[in-house]
């Protein structure tokens, strides 16, 4: 058979739309499967990415709690265990405090 020739079939009109639909529909289910294989993906790939981060984050807080408790024990020769606790803590608060009513001075524009 020669590419170049049309192919003609004898298949009626509505045979050729029923077929045309048939084929619409195959091709919309294939594109709704790519579109979850994609999604699927990403949220792998977000997920991952999430832990790291949480892992990071607990990382992180473990070094400052590290850092808070070297500080405690430096001031702690000059002012006693005591006053050190309390001048570390003090301060600490302070700047959460001042971190907070940035934070929310942010939201209120």
């Amino acid at each position: 058979m020669d590419l170049r020739e049309p192919v003609l079939d004898d298949r009626s009109i509505p045979h050729l739309v029923s077929r045309l639909t048939g084929d619409a529909r195959e091709v919309a289910r294939a594109e709704i499967a790519l579109a979850r294989a994609k999604a699927g993906a990403a949220m792998t790939r977000y997920r991952t990415a999430a832990v790291y981060f949480a892992v990071a984050g607990v990382l992180a807080l473990a070094a400052l709690i590290a850092l808070l408790v070297g500080l405690i024990l430096s001031l702690a020769t000059l002012v006693g265990p005591g006053f050190a606790t309390l001048i570390v803590i003090g301060a600490t608060l302070g700047i959460a405090g001042v971190l907070a009513f940035a934070g929310k001075s942010r939201l209120a524009r």
